[in-house]
């Protein structure tokens, strides 16, 4: 980035870090995710350490997070509590290292805690007896929050140990934390109550532990993990010395600290909390990385607002700032225009992103994101990730409003807004997007699952005019694969393989990989379920389609319209005469206790995968839908549920847990 960017980028970054962080630390609310702040600072201390002359006093990688709330009083902590410099990957770790080598420090090991999100307070005692609790505030100056830390059980009144009563004060640093289960129940209550739903636990931690009644901070049950002790009495000779002293004091510590010798250690360990994180009854969002040796921590001194001989080590962010690049049209197998945003690449989740969808013009509007614009990003499992907000503040005025395009950009036909919807259209049927993006979704995993026939090859297949649609893939021969590039007898033998070994289609797939407008998974299960044969299917008539539960007249003319289709029906012939065969889907036989009842499933379910789950409702009579609404009788909610639990809550549909959605099927 030129220098003269990057000053302007700077000043941006440091207006829009402020405001969120002032948000954070004093209101107790976000606008952005922990994890999205989290990358804007970073952006702003990669951009300092390249350019520091544009470092000033005032900069938030200069100073602690955060300031006194006007509520309590004011407490002067006993030395500055600092924040940490975060590191979000491995080449983080080894530039951390390098700064240390700068200044002629090279640790023989280190002490890694778990990160817990929650919020830092200090607390002092004075023969054995707790007298004081503040929180971080601006890091010299907190909250007297004493009343409040006293309700919480895990914080001893009394110092424990045989060495309490001699020490005539000791000042203890720790985070203040919410269970996952105490969260949940204490959000239960509040939708009782018709009260606010918290978003995330440390939030409602720190909104907790700055109640003006102490009463109602008793009622959370907070936790509490203690991680250095302040002052003279911390002079230990490192810092698993000094965790051992907190616990001899009787002080609660995160058990599962280590010392380990080496970055590659230090990284491995990372990898294994990031798998393990959700089995923890709390949450974390990375590790505490220090120089083991206090002496040696002692002299890498203080950069900024941070000590040098410690990062925190951040877990793959699953929301993530970057830039729009640009924003693309892909044309769908319908021939319907995606706007698609073109990212200047990311890693979000372990996965490096570089595009997002913006789905159609409305959502472009929606957010109003242009080309050039900073936004948060989300990826949440497998899916195409998500633009969830524009930083607006961060605009410089260059960037540049996208309108549709009025012309196909691939074949270059009209582009046609269809009367009351959203989606614009390609008016070419013969678009060779159209052809291609259909057998995408053809022979793709949730679909036909053809294993190892993927876009690539489809491409050289189309482009060598061996295949011009679906139903051309199983004219294949081995010997046809062999012309193309990067083809050999073996991998020619396995995708032919591939391709025949799904002649024999259950009917409610083989609906779904058809690619009919508006038709997804459930829709496909309902036809297979009423029809039986893709005879009777194709011969529907549209009252007669209009008539099943959950398909209503939009879906129902668009699949009565595909099969009326003269090139459809000509495909659905070629299917035949290949010898694909679509099995006959047969009366369900069993138990029916589910019968007449919709399902809806969101989040991440432990015991069962999402197919599985929707397979066991199926198979008692029950529906799946993939969205919320009125007609839908219950919502299970596992890990993480996403907009549906909103969506339910809004419409006071039922939710009911994993271990109840068990109960159920048993």
């Amino acid at each position: 980035m030129p220098k003269t960017e990057a000053k302007t980028r700077i000043e941006k970054l440091k207006e829009a870090i402020n405001k969120y962080r002032y948000q954070y630390h004093v209101l107790n609310k976000s606008e952005i995710s922990d994890e999205a702040l989290d990358t804007l600072k970073k952006e702003l201390f990669d951009l300092e350490q390249q350019y520091p002359e544009f470092i000033t006093p005032d900069s938030p990688t200069q100073r602690v997070e955060g300031k006194s709330s006007e509520k309590f009083s004011k407490v002067t902590h006993e030395g500055k509590m600092f924040s940490l410099n975060d590191a979000f990957s491995e080449k983080d770790i080894h530039d951390w290292l390098k700064r240390l080598e700068n200044v002629d420090i090279r640790p023989p090991e280190f002490y890694v805690d778990l990160k817990m999100d929650g919020l830092a307070v200090e607390l002092v005692y004075e023969d054995g007896l707790l007298v004081l609790g503040s929180t971080r505030g601006d890091g010299i100056i907190g909250e007297d929050v004493t009343a409040n830390l006293r309700t919480i059980e895990a914080i001893p009144l009394r110092l424990s140990g045989t060495r309490s009563d001699l020490v005539p004060r000791l000042v203890v640093r720790g985070e203040v934390f919410f269970t996952k289960k105490e969260f949940e129940r204490v959000n239960k209550e509040q939708a009782k109550k018709g009260g606010k739903i918290y978003a995330n636990l440390r939030n409602v931690a720190a909104g907790s532990i700055r109640q003006l009644d102490p009463r109602i901070t008793a009622s959370r049950k907070l936790d509490f993990y203690a991680y250095a002790i302040v002052g003279e009495l911390g002079k230990y000779p490192t810092k698993n010395k000094e965790y051992d002293a907190l616990r001899n004091f009787g002080i609660k510590i995160n058990p599962h600290g280590a010392v380990v010798k080496s970055a590659d250690q230090v990284i491995k360990l990372r990898e294994k909390w990031e798998e393990k994180r959700e089995k923890l009854d709390y949450e974390i969002d990375g590790l505490v990385v220090s120089i083991n040796d206090r002496q040696l921590f002692e002299r890498a001194g203080v950069v900024g607002k941070a000590p040098r001989g410690a990062v925190a080590y951040k877990f793959s962010p699953r929301q993530s700032q970057t830039i729009v690049e640009n924003i693309i049209v892909s044309v769908g197998r319908t021939g319907t225009l995606t706007p698609l945003a073109m990212l200047r690449p990311v890693n979000i989740g372990g996965v490096t992103v570089s595009r997002a969808t913006l789905h159609n013009i409305d959502e472009v509007r929606r957010l109003d994101v242009k080309i050039g614009d900073t936004v948060i990003v989300g990826r949440a499992g497998d899916v195409i990730p998500d633009i969830i907000k524009v930083l607006k503040e961060l605009r410089t005025g260059k960037e540049k409003i996208f309108n549709m395009p009025k012309k196909c950009p691939v074949c270059g036909s009209s582009v046609e807004q269809i009367p009351g919807q959203v989606a614009h259209k390609c008016t070419n049927l013969d678009c060779p997007a159209i052809k291609r993006e259909a057998i995408y979704h053809f022979v793709s995993r949730r679909a036909l699952d053809m294993v190892g026939i993927g876009p690539k090859l489809i491409d050289q297949l189309m482009n060598a005019g061996l295949i011009q649609d679906s139903a051309s893939l199983y004219k294949l021969k081995k010997e046809d694969l062999l012309n193309l590039d990067r083809f050999a007898e073996v991998s020619a033998e396995k995708a032919i393989h591939a391709i025949q070994s799904k002649k024999k289609v259950a009917l409610a797939k083989f609906i779904y990989a058809l690619g009919i407008d508006n038709v997804g998974e459930e829709t496909a299960v309902l036809l297979a379920k009423k029809f039986h044969k893709i005879h009777d299917l194709m011969n529907a008539s549209l009252e007669n389609l209009q008539s099943i539960r959950d398909i209503g007249p939009v879906v129902a003319e668009s699949i009565y319209k595909w099969f009326q289709k003269p090139y459809n029906k000509r495909l659905l012939e070629k299917f035949d005469k290949a010898g694909l065969q679509v099995l006959e889907e047969k009366a369900t036989k069993g138990s029916t206790k589910l019968a007449g009842l919709t399902f809806v499933l969101t989040g991440t379910l432990e015991t069962l995968g999402r197919e599985e789950a929707k397979e066991k409702i199926r198979s008692l009579g029950g529906d799946v839908s993939s969205s919320v609404s009125k007609k839908t009788d219950c919502v299970v909610a596992g890990e993480a549920p996403g907009s549906k639990y909103d969506d339910a809550q809004k419409l006071g549909v039922k939710i009911i847990d994993e271990k109840e959605f068990l109960k159920i099927l048993s």
